[in-house]
């Protein structure tokens, strides 16, 4: 077991109701659940595996494999969707090489979809991280993304997506 997750069981009891507090705080430390993390987390809480995964399954909220280090979401709400969020989300998808709900292979981003992000007058809306893109067209994802990967690159972060 790790020294991150040693420390989010010393916070914690052993009862099945810290179960959840003890997923999210895992993940918070290691950016994702992986099989081994859970596997520990069952023997800490002494239930079975199938349980936690269970649980990490059904909340949208857990991640299975390594996440990005920028969120990307497309909203695919109503007014998204009639404003042209499907263009959007294919110009996405094509510039990174992922499909919805997938990460790159260089850990740079990880492409979401929501519902309703809540910005409807600004339909559709591409979200980076706390960053707002209202009005977005298909033209504009590409820019938009290549500054997002220029400024990670200068920062020593990654090289140039294709």
């Amino acid at each position: 077991m790790n020294a991150e997750l040693a420390e989010v069981f010393a916070r914690h009891g052993r009862e099945r109701s810290d179960l959840i507090p003890i997923l999210q705080e895992a993940q918070d430390e290691l950016g994702y659940l992986s099989q081994d993390t859970m596997l520990a987390i069952a023997r800490w809480l002494r239930m079975p595996a199938s349980s936690v995964l269970g649980v990490a399954t059904f909340y949208a909220q857990f991640y299975l494999k390594p996440r990005g280090r920028h969120r990307l979401v497309v909203c695919r709400g109503t007014a998204c969707h009639v404003r042209g969020s499907r263009e959007i989300r294919e110009s996405v998808a094509g510039k990174l090489g992922v499909g919805e709900g997938e990460t790159t292979e260089d850990l740079l981003f990880s492409f979401e979809t929501v519902a309703c992000l809540g910005n409807c007058a600004l339909a559709p809306v591409l979200v980076i991280d706390d960053d707002y893109w209202g009005r977005m067209t298909r033209e504009r994802v590409g820019p938009i993304l290549d500054g997002c990967i220029e400024r990670e690159a200068q920062a020593g972060g990654t090289d140039q997506i294709g």
